[in-house]
């Protein structure tokens, strides 16, 4: 089960992984974008919609179409290591990131993304570094997704002590940050420590949107504290949302772990 957990978790992370900006030691001395890279960023643009819809063909095209504008244009690196990474053609994905932070090599996007493919890889130790490069830049907008990321790692690891720190600066930052949340109230639960559990899962959970992985550690959760009626009325919840899920199959089998 708590494989299955991470798995949620590491997929809704992924999610979220940025596709790249350009830093200040990438722009043209002029202060203005070049016609090349006007063109470059245009298919980047395009390159990065097309990875959204899953059409990884076209995405390749126009990354390919972005780089023959302009060869060191990072953001179009990076959107191929991202494309790279989905096909699972592993050498093609780091060499892009690679070249991407060969050009730019403080973009917080850029670190975010190669760390999690990494990490994915099974790298985890390797992983975090880039996390953390990525949160070097003070500039950066989006600082706790890469402290959940390499919490993520972390604990994929085996490294408890330092997962749960990442965890904890990424709700510094973002008191609300749902994923943090999630892990935190897990690692209470794996302790056994259920009154934290619950109160971890007070703050991510709301009635519009209830996924899997919350219901599903809130009933244990409510299993542990010894409340049968709100075991009930989760397991309800999750039977009639999610019926086909392997945790709900796992609640029909009385499988708790």
């Amino acid at each position: 089960m708590r494989s299955w957990m991470v798995a949620g978790l590491l997929l809704i992370v992924a999610g979220c992984a940025g596709l790249g900006q350009q830093p200040a030691d990438y722009a043209p001395q002029s202060g203005s974008e070049t016609d090349a890279q006007t063109r470059a960023r245009i298919h980047t643009e395009l390159a990065a919609g097309y990875l959204e819809l899953g059409n990884y063909g076209v995405a390749l095209q126009e990354a390919a179409e972005a780089l023959k504008s302009d060869p060191d244009y990072a953001p179009a690196l990076n959107v191929l290591g991202l494309v790279y990474m989905e096909l699972r053609d592993d050498k093609a994905a780091e060499g892009s990131f690679q070249r991407a932070l060969r050009v730019t090599p403080l973009d917080s996007d850029t670190n975010n993304n190669y760390g999690w493919f990494l990490c994915q890889r099974k790298r985890e130790q390797e992983s975090v570094k880039y996390f953390l490069a990525a949160l070097r830049n003070p500039l950066y907008a989006t600082p706790d997704k890469s402290w959940v990321n390499a919490g993520i790692c972390a604990r994929q690891a085996g490294d408890l002590t330092n997962a749960e720190d990442y965890f904890q600066k990424a709700l510094k930052i973002r008191p609300a940050q749902p994923q943090a949340l999630l892990q935190m109230a897990d690692l209470a639960y794996k302790r056994k420590n259920y009154p934290e559990a619950k109160s971890y899962l007070r703050r991510v959970q709301s009635d519009d949107a209830q996924s899997v992985e919350i219901l599903w550690l809130a009933l244990r959760v409510e299993r542990g504290l010894g409340d049968r009626n709100a075991e009930a009325s989760l397991g309800f919840q999750l039977r009639r949302n999610f019926p086909d899920s392997r945790e709900a199959r796992a609640l029909m089998a009385g499988q708790y772990e």
